[in-house]
């Protein structure tokens, strides 16, 4: 499998950057190193994309665990134990083989993040995925959390669904430091990430979301996607509490005297403290613009 598709292809050429693609590419392959297992082996939260082979709907949900409950199994291979809650919107998915998924583990102590997609086998104890892209991203727009704990008993609410953000989702979209989002092809998936300051994201309407699309390592596989098949996934965290907000629909890049990225909601599912993890304050990233410029 190649690293870049057409619609990949289709950004670099039209930004100009197919030569720094064509370079950054080749630190893309499919096995997991050493380094990258034990990296993996510390991490107490995975983000998922996926389509839902029912819906067609791409989600970006979130997965937590011990230290220990992703880890590469193989030179190929990661297994998570566990999965998502049975009320996630990636559920099935989840539970469906050959899957295409992608997957990105993010240290907000160290400001590492790295990225596996591949094809997804169920198991009875989770399930793992078979990696065809392995790569690791730099640490700009990742803001740094020192720490995290555990919170006992922290227990998930129930999921509340909707066609359009509510006021509350608005005013949690527009504090947001960071967010996920998931993306398809036509031969693979892919979860990346996207901070900034908080104000970054603009809720333009209950419907609409936008950000500028800050520079980065020149592959464009976010973008490749959506220039291939507009569907997508948002995962919104906070931090504190663990609740999660995921939203599915559309986006369009607008090329222009900024890169500008526009999302259409389909339908949100907000689920209070869907996480049992708390995070210390961000100390956000130098390499952060001032949102209002």
């Amino acid at each position: 499998m190649g690293v870049y598709h057409a619609g990949s292809r289709e950004v670099q050429d039209r930004v100009g950057v197919r030569e720094s693609a064509d370079h950054v590419g080749r630190s893309v392959g499919e096995g997991i190193k050493p380094v990258a297992a034990a990296f993996l082996g510390l991490q107490p939260l995975l983000v998922v994309g996926a389509a839902d082979p029912s819906t067609g709907r791409v989600w970006a949900s979130p997965l937590s665990g011990a230290p220990g409950f992703v880890r590469a199994t193989g030179p190929r291979r990661i297994t998570v134990t566990g999965g998502v809650l049975p009320t996630d919107p990636l559920a099935p998915a989840l539970a469906t083989a050959g899957v295409s998924v992608g997957t990105i583990a993010l240290d907000p102590r160290t400001r590492r993040r790295m990225r596996l997609n591949g094809r997804l086998r169920p198991s009875a104890g989770g399930f793992s995925v078979d990696a065809e892209q392995v790569f690791a991203n730099c640490p700009k727009y990742l803001q740094r959390r020192e720490s995290y704990e555990t919170v006992a008993g922290r227990r998930s609410g129930t999921p509340v669904r909707g066609a359009e953000l509510t006021g509350g989702q608005a005013e949690f979209v527009s504090r947001a430091d960071t967010f996920f989002v998931a993306t398809v092809h036509p031969g693979g998936a892919d979860a990346s990430h996207r901070g900034g300051n908080p104000g970054f994201v603009h809720v333009d309407s209950p419907r609409e979301l936008s950000w500028r699309d800050y520079p980065g390592n020149a592959m464009f596989l976010t973008l490749g996607n959506l220039a291939a098949d507009p569907r997508a996934g948002l995962l919104f965290l906070d931090w504190t509490t663990g609740t999660a907000l995921q939203l599915t629909g559309e986006a369009r890049t607008e090329f222009g005297a900024e890169r500008r990225v526009r999302f259409t909601v389909t339908e949100a599912v907000e689920t209070p403290a869907a996480l049992p993890l708390r995070w210390s304050a961000p100390e956000y990233s130098p390499a952060n613009p001032d949102p209002a410029g």
